[in-house]
């Protein structure tokens, strides 16, 4: 919701004003006085509840992370609950950002205080961890303080359905049309956090649901053998949520041997030592690569703050140097390996099904249809793979689902919950890492070999960020033009046909807001503006005969398709 310029200075004296605001918030406030662009993009709008639920930058005002933005959202939250039938139960999760456990229990709070009760973790714990709790739980809902991979200035708030997925469609535009109703201060109710645990209404997760979470984990075990070879591993939490569990499932699995990186042990929301601390970017898992030369493990694993994505890197030859996989080639890698083991050891379900996302690689096809496993795509985001699972299961036929991934490192082989599990991700990639070691090869070299058998795809992604109170509507205004006068050719590749997801009757998903243009060599370029960040994202995938091939096709549509921003 965006506010003129002269509500923007009257919600800061609002907020100024209000004795619910706390004194040292309000002294944050008073410091803007007379910074004018500070205050618009404080109060220019409030803080979008969008899908996923909250994210935003820590800090005073409508458009900001703050106690009274997730009180507000929380109270939105507690009306949709009780005016439904779902349980009045809602269980909470938060990771290592800063204040991360703070709104976590300022959400119990609100929650307690609309007599729901809430189940909350009593350490931080990975996303995973949450959507294992809420089926643990039967909750009707719950909630994950993170932002997820986000710098150290955000954080953010997911919600959650009974199912363990994030919320659809529909229930978020129930959950907003609630929070819109709302004055963030007079029509919230909060309950003093002792005073809800006397009452019951405010709970530990019990340490046996963890327990639930790892044995549940440890279970999507492929290699039915006993023959375990030895495995040496770096791991890095990147400061965050992942450490406990990450590294109580190898212990559990017989990984022994490993170095957890110093510097991003513990948890730490400012990441000093990886500004973006995303497993997916190089800088990130610098610390981790720079112990890898001394001492000279297996594999390297990373996983994000709130545990949810892994990324790896993996030497290129025995004792060579080491290399970082792509989501796409560990989400590759996983579905052969996993469709092979299943074959030879004759566990794979009848009529399987594997499921991927729209911007993930076309390399998938040809793999799944070797195995003869049904691949869906869904649209981008993990919550629509957990839909697949949830659809699956509603048939009685949830043993028909036997790996998802999409091509930012999320990863799940299993139906106990409903979003990628960077545990169970850490669980297949150490497998994969011994099967491949009894067979003389690195993942990197076995990699190579699929690449060799099914052809060179190669996907790129490109971003461009448009930030302050106009990037979203600069966003909005790009793909209109898009769609108005989409561009015939690009970097001299003739446009073999357009695809408008916008379009749920033409592509049988929900609607959503992507194009996609395929190209007659076989490659493809998609574009959609993130649905957390103030980004549009370019997807670029060609396939070769050699990498070479498939990159220059890349790297010709990357430039021409940078005018398609401007």
């Amino acid at each position: 919701m965006q506010k003129n310029d002269v509500n923007q200075n009257q919600e800061l004296a609002r907020w100024l004003a209000s004795p619910v605001v706390a004194d040292a918030d309000k002294a944050e406030l008073a410091a803007l006085q007379g910074a004018e662009s500070e205050i618009q993009d404080r109060f220019y709008r409030d803080l979008e509840f969008g899908t996923g639920g909250l994210r935003g930058v820590l800090g005073m005002g409508t458009n900001r992370m703050n106690i009274y933005t997730v009180r507000k959202a929380t109270q939105g939250l507690a009306d949709y609950l009780n005016a439904g039938i779902l349980p009045k139960v809602v269980a909470i999760s938060y990771d290592s950002r800063n204040n991360s456990a703070l709104f976590a229990r300022q959400t119990a709070c609100v929650l307690a205080a609309n007599g729901i009760v809430a189940w909350l973790y009593p350490r931080l714990q990975p996303t995973p961890a949450l959507s294992f709790a809420v089926r643990d739980l039967k909750a009707g809902a719950g909630v994950c303080v993170t932002a997820s991979h986000n710098p150290a200035k955000y954080n953010g708030y997911k919600v959650y359905g009974a199912d363990g997925c994030q919320i659809t469609l529909e229930a978020a535009d129930a959950v907003l049309s609630a929070i819109e109703r709302l004055d963030i201060f007079a029509d919230v109710r909060v309950m003093d956090f002792d005073e809800g645990m006397r009452a019951g209404l405010i709970r530990y997760i019990p340490e046996e649901t963890l327990d639930r979470f790892i044995q549940a984990v440890e279970c999507q075990k492929v290699d039915q053998s006993a023959d375990n070879a030895p495995l040496k591993v770096v791991y890095t939490p990147l400061n965050g949520a992942g450490r406990e569990c990450v590294t109580r499932m190898l212990a559990d699995i017989g990984v022994t041997d490993v170095t957890v990186v110093p510097e991003q042990e513990w948890p730490d929301g400012n990441f000093p030592t990886c500004p973006y601390p995303n497993p997916e970017i190089r800088q990130a898992m610098e610390k981790g690569l720079a112990l890898c030369e001394t001492a000279r493990p297996d594999l390297l694993l990373g996983t994000d703050p709130d545990c949810d994505r892994c990324g790896i890197a993996v030497p290129v030859t025995a004792g060579g140097a080491y290399a970082l996989m792509t989501g796409n080639e560990v989400g590759v890698l996983l579905l052969e390996y996993i469709c092979r083991l299943r074959t030879a050891q004759h566990t794979m379900p009848q009529a399987p099904v594997a499921v991927t996302t729209i911007v993930s690689t076309a390399m998938a096809d040809p793999v799944a249809k070797k195995y003869g496993v049904e691949l869906r795509r869904t649209l981008t985001g993990f919550k629509f793979i957990g839909e697949q699972i949830g659809l699956l299961e509603a048939e009685n036929q949830a043993d028909r689902y036997i790996f998802g991934f999409e091509e930012s490192y999320g990863y799940l082989s299993g139906g106990y919950v409903r979003d990628k599990d960077a545990v169970n991700a850490a669980l297949l990639i150490c497998e994969a890492a011994r099967y491949y070691r009894k067979q003389g090869q690195t993942l990197y070299e076995a990699m190579q070999a699929l690449y060799a058998e099914y052809g060179f795809y190669r996907n790129e992604l490109h971003a461009a960020a448009f930030e302050g109170a106009d990037g979203m509507a600069r966003m909005q205004a790009i793909m209109a033009n898009l769609r108005a006068a989409p561009p015939a050719a690009l970097a001299g590749y003739p446009v073999a046909c357009v695809v408008d997801y916008a379009n749920a009757a033409a592509t049988g998903l929900p609607g959503a807001n992507v194009l996609e243009w395929r190209f007659a060599n076989g490659a493809k370029l998609m574009i959609r503006p993130s649905g957390t960040e103030p980004k549009i994202k370019i997807y670029l995938s060609a396939v070769g005969s050699t990498a070479q091939q498939a990159d220059a096709i890349n790297a010709a549509l990357a430039q021409a398709s940078a005018a398609l921003l401007q």
